[in-house]
């Protein structure tokens, strides 16, 4: 029975057992999506990374790697926190150097910039932003879905509307008027995997900027029970799909942020922090010229051996 190098990666963080744990197989060649999805189910955390090498094209462009995806039931186009945990932990054995990379994932060859410090950042598919009308979705079945107050959304709703957002994978987001309200969140999961369902989403990402922290733009909260994580920690995707929509409806007085600092992670014992850069190119955000890049930290927790039956073999796989 084969062995492959597994890990689990603390990412948007720089302490073990916080921020937002990823699997992480650095080597996962020969490897086909259903003993990745049985690997990911293994590990149990909400996404699995699987590395592979990628043949060099003609054209001497070909991205360094390929990467999949998958939740412990399903196979995602995009994750951030698995991205970053991947390449932080890439850096940390040596097997790369600082600075420009590029991943191919399933929406797309992505760039990938690794600083001196091992922080990573990863710059995201251009931002897509939907209003959702409230006729199609008012604040009292939001509120109903979500286990918030229908108030504590009406309060910020004229000036912040719900809409699906998404720099490669999409996300509900709901805008809270307080922090307080945000974390007496206690959703009904059959109704937010619903709610995914009529609007193409991934999950929900409801946020408020009543952050905790002073240096902190905005807290937020993912549930995305259709993918099979309930609640996520931290998520670096829907973190940079808010980025957009940030932009998008002009949340700002004045000039928009440098960068913004999303804390999440908080109400599970699992803090965290994803830094988010909305950039305008030459053309300006009236030409859609806008990009996303997404950073953070994380730290190695448990580095070994998982033993992986064969295709055919249908013993459990262990640990």
């Amino acid at each position: 029975m084969e062995t492959r190098r597994t890990l689990l990666v603390d990412a948007f963080t720089d302490d073990p057992l916080a921020g937002n744990v990823a699997g992480v197989v650095p080597d996962a060649a020969g490897l086909d999506g259903d003993r990745m999805r049985r690997i990911a189910a293994e590990l149990g955390a909400s996404e699995t990374a699987f590395l592979t090498p990628v043949e060099e094209d003609g054209d001497g462009d070909a991205a360094d790697r390929r990467i999949r995806y998958f939740t412990p039931t399903d196979e995602v186009d995009l994750c951030g926190h698995a991205t970053v945990a991947s390449y932080a932990s890439l850096f940390a054995d040596g097997a790369i150097d600082a600075g420009e990379h590029v991943l191919r994932t399933n929406v797309g060859d992505l760039p990938i910039t690794v600083t001196e410090s091992g922080r990573v950042w990863m710059r995201q598919e251009p931002p897509t932003v939907e209003t959702v009308d409230p006729a199609d979705l008012d604040a009292d079945r939001l509120g109903s879905a979500l286990g918030i107050d229908p108030a504590a959304l009406r309060d910020v709703g004229a000036d912040l509307p719900v809409a699906v957002a998404s720099t490669g994978l999409p996300f509900l987001v709901v805008p809270v008027n307080f922090l307080e309200r945000l974390g007496e969140a206690d959703p009904d999961m059959r109704a937010v995997e619903e709610l995914s369902a009529e609007f193409d989403a991934a999950g929900v990402y409801a946020f408020t900027f009543d952050a905790l922290e002073a240096d902190s733009t905005l807290h937020g909260r993912t549930f995305a029970p259709a993918v099979g994580v309930p609640e996520d920690p931290v998520t670096g995707t829907a973190s940079g799909a808010v980025g957009g929509y940030l932009r998008a409806v002009d949340a700002f007085e004045g000039d928009f942020p440098e960068e913004i600092r999303c804390e999440q992670g908080h109400f599970l014992d699992r803090p965290g922090h994803v830094r988010v850069r909305v950039e305008e190119g030459e053309g300006g955000a009236e030409d859609g010229d806008v990009t996303v890049a997404v950073g953070g930290d994380a730290v190695v927790s448990l580095d070994g051996e998982l033993r992986i039956p064969e295709e055919d073999d249908d013993e459990i796989i262990e640990a």
